[in-house]
């Protein structure tokens, strides 16, 4: 029996300040400097830990996806929206950002994105100069089965880009995750038969 798929969305809180310069090439702190250029660094995406919703993303299955993406990154198609979109396509005319570079960090996913001169780019740029705390969430395409209380997110995980959306974070000079507790209890059969919007993290 093929397993339904859903999109899946994982929110992770950017550092303080939406930047974390540590994590900067000198080149990149230049742009910074020099031309006025945004980066935003942190914590992406995670493998093998329960987050916030019950939900598990198996170390091997992530690992493929985020080669995957590292030939979109190549290829400098690894782009993602300003907010919550509700559909598996990217719509260019939203996108406000370009993921620079990925790598594995322990059983952390860490990225670095470029905000980009675009309508929505600038409206990112905007409310972080305003202290608005940006987050990031991973969309993907993937079917999930429950095991000891658990969801697992299948081999059929497909990545398709990490947007940009507005969730609160811990304080700290760099990427330190935390969850946001779900208004209301989502049960299993919602978990597998909605699109799901989740706010994940460790405190």
């Amino acid at each position: 029996m093929i397993n339904k798929q859903y999109l899946l969305r994982e929110f992770f809180a950017l550092c303080d300040g939406g930047k974390c310069e540590d994590l900067l090439t000198e080149a990149e702190k230049r742009l910074i400097r020099e031309q006025g250029v945004m980066f935003l660094t942190g914590v992406m995406q995670r493998a093998d830990a329960e987050n916030g919703n019950g939900r598990v993303y198996p170390r091997k299955t992530l690992e493929r996806e985020v080669q995957n993406y590292q030939q979109i990154i190549n290829e400098k198609r690894s782009v993602g929206e300003l907010d919550h979109p509700e559909e598996s396509v990217i719509n260019l005319k939203n996108v406000s950002h370009l993921v620079t570079e990925i790598w594995w960090n322990g059983n952390d996913v860490m990225g670095k994105i470029r905000l980009l001169d675009t309508p929505t780019g600038r409206i990112a740029q905007d409310l972080i100069k305003n202290g608005v705390t940006l987050g990031i969430s991973s969309r993907s395409l993937g079917s999930v089965t429950e095991s000891r209380g658990k969801t697992v997110v299948e081999d059929d995980l497909q990545l398709i880009c990490f947007d940009l959306v507005s969730e609160p974070s811990t304080k700290g000079a760099f990427m330190q995750l935390r969850e946001a507790k779900q208004n209301k209890p989502i049960s299993k059969s919602e978990k597998l038969h909605n699109i799901l919007f989740d706010i994940v993290g460790l405190k």
